[in-house]
């Protein structure tokens, strides 16, 4: 049941933003390192052509896709239907991080909501693989609202508590690997 395609089309793409919550997946090279699946939403994802997409990063607890991508460039990107038809949707390819200082920050950051508190990063990924599967064992669920709770808690921290819990908090993945822009190393 599983079709691959040589690039991402108008109707994957249209589906694709129609979906309220995306995965992300990242792994560092060592064995016994942790894999990291990250759930996303807050309208943070946006395709920029057959073949690349950004994904606006918020401050959270770990930092693990940053440190992956920083060590590998992997990323996955996993969406599926929890209404209408069933699907999955794979996105495979090479990311890499893009700080706010970094040649680029404003032309992706400008896709996103201004409105969004607590950004920390984006990454950009060049697919290598797009590929669908059949979604039949996927539960249906009704989408009632994005949660409010992480831009709330950033407003609250404001610009410098941000800072602080970033470099305090996100500047090394679970399995040591640095995050760059955040880690002094």
């Amino acid at each position: 049941m599983a079709k691959t395609y040589p690039a991402l089309t108008p109707e994957l793409k249209s589906w694709i933003m129609q979906q309220p919550v995306f995965f992300l997946a990242s792994a560092p090279l060592q064995a016994n390192g942790h894999i990291n699946v990250s759930p996303r939403g807050l309208d943070s994802l946006r395709i920029l052509d057959d073949h690349a997409l950004v994904i606006l990063d918020l401050t959270g607890s770990g930092n693990e896709t940053a440190a992956h991508l920083h060590e590998n460039g992997r990323l996955t990107v996993m969406l599926c239907a929890f209404s209408g038809d069933p699907k999955i949707l794979r996105l495979y390819g090479q990311g890499k991080v893009v700080w706010p200082d970094s040649a680029g920050w404003g032309s992706y950051r400008k896709l996103f909501s201004p409105e969004l508190p607590g950004v920390r990063q984006i990454f950009h990924l060049q697919l290598d693989r797009i590929q669908t599967s059949c979604g039949f064992g996927v539960p249906l669920m009704d989408f009632v609202a994005q949660r409010d709770t992480l831009s709330t808690w950033a407003r609250k921290k404001g610009p410098d508590g941000i800072d602080k819990y970033q470099h305090d908090k996100n500047a090394r993945s679970i399995d040591g690997l640095p995050a760059p822009g955040l880690c002094q190393d």
